[in-house]
């Protein structure tokens, strides 16, 4: 029972941190335009997701190492040093999208200027890293991510013709008003916003903060092929929805708070109740998760300690580290930065810096000085390798196409 508890409640945590603001925006944005015609990016960018999910899960539990910390040791200070610096900013970029996130949420539920919120969020944010113990943290924000199930209810509640949704996903094409660049533009921003470096990073770091050892593997594997599938399926329940409500009305998505309307729309006001505070959860979970995986990189790298497994007296580089990321992402929002700009830049800018992330993790997890004998089987290689292919290409399309199509416009 103990077990099947543990397994349920990462399941929820996966749940929870999959949908934050990168993938609220930019599924709600692509289902308002493109329809369902890109929800295959979404599917080949969760299976992405997993295979390297479970192979940065099984590093820590083996090697008992978060991944970021063999980068050096394995790669080298320079390759280890540009994988920094890179995931560093699109940490930056993504926590203050996440704060503006949040602050978003409480504002929808106030009726307040979001930007009133920003101090409130950052502070409680602070606060919560500082005090809050870790399993705890990543339990009571997955729970409450489930409330992002109003989604589903007010897609069922509209009735739509299930036939012709799938025929659409199935049968993808550009709009007449579309070009082939921004289909190619928007098919990386949902690749990106599911391969979110900070997501294998918080992971392998959280697995070492759980204490997973080898027995823990199963724990993993049910994270990775349950929980971010479920992830994936709210995803794609937020483009159903937007495909449904806003693409016969010609409306386009320029904000979070309009990804609600449709779920008030269909299914009331107390669905969309429950709607913000999945809002709130998701992006207060993914805002935790981006400012301690700031932390987490640098101390890594830098050799400190780290982590909330250890007093903030014995870590404190890594704590003042995250605070400082908290303030710098609360102050961006403040100068009035158009958060959901800042969002999409985030992920597209992502999927331009993939390959230093997930490269890394594919060396590792075949290196049996570290893996022993739990290193990559040939399928898993196989699978893992095609992705870094196609990680490449997108990395080298990315700044082209956010030129050409002027970030999408």
């Amino acid at each position: 029972m103990k077990k099947m508890l543990q397994v349920t409640l990462c399941i929820l945590t996966a749940i929870g941190g999959f949908v934050d603001i990168g993938d609220l925006v930019a599924n709600g944005e692509t289902g308002a335009r493109f329809k369902l015609g890109l929800a295959w990016a979404v599917i080949v960018g969760v299976v992405g997701i997993i295979v390297y999910a479970e192979m940065a899960g099984r590093v820590a539990a083996v090697s008992g190492r978060p991944v970021f910390s063999l980068v050096r040791e394995r790669l080298g200070p320079g390759f280890g040093l540009a994988n920094l610096l890179a995931s560093s900013f699109i940490n930056f970029l993504t926590l203050t999208a996440e704060i503006a996130g949040v602050a978003i949420a409480l504002s929808m539920a106030a009726s307040v200027s979001y930007i009133v919120m920003v101090p409130l969020a950052a502070v409680v944010i602070w606060v919560v890293i500082w005090r809050l113990p870790f399993e705890r943290m990543e339990q009571l924000f997955g729970l409450l991510g489930l409330a992002l199930l109003a989604f589903v209810v007010a897609l069922v509640k509209l009735g739509p013709d299930w036939g012709h949704l799938f025929s659409q996903a199935a049968h993808p094409a550009v709009p007449k008003e579309e070009t082939p660049f921004t289909y190619a533009y928007f098919a990386i921003a949902l690749f990106g916003a599911a391969m979110t470096p900070y997501e294998v990073f918080f992971f392998s770091s959280g697995a070492v903060e759980e204490h997973w050892t080898v027995k823990d593997l199963a724990l993993n594997r049910a994270n990775v092929y349950i929980g971010f599938p479920l992830g994936a399926f709210l995803s794609l329940s937020i483009m159903a929805l937007t495909t449904l409500v806003f693409a016969p009305r010609s409306i386009s998505v320029d904000a979070l708070p309009q990804v609600a309307l449709p779920v008030a729309f269909a299914a009331g006001k107390v669905a969309l109740a429950c709607l913000i505070v999945g809002i709130f959860a998701a992006t207060f979970g993914a805002a935790l998760e981006t400012a301690l995986s700031t932390g987490y990189c640098i101390g890594q790298y830098l050799g400190w300690e780290w982590g909330k497994h250890v007093r903030p007296r014995e870590a404190s580089r890594f704590y003042l580290v995250v605070t400082v990321a908290v303030l710098l992402g609360a102050l961006a929002v403040m100068t009035g930065v158009d958060p959901v700009k800042v969002t999409e830049y985030s992920i597209v800018l992502s999927a331009a810096a993939l390959p230093l992330t997930y490269f890394p993790i594919l060396v590792v997890s075949n290196d049996r000085d570290y893996m022993g004998d739990k290193t990559n089987g040939p399928v898993l290689n196989f699978l893992a390798t095609v992705y870094l292919v196609i990680i490449v290409l997108v990395a080298v399309a990315t700044i082209p196409l956010m030129i050409i199509t002027k970030g999408g416009a």
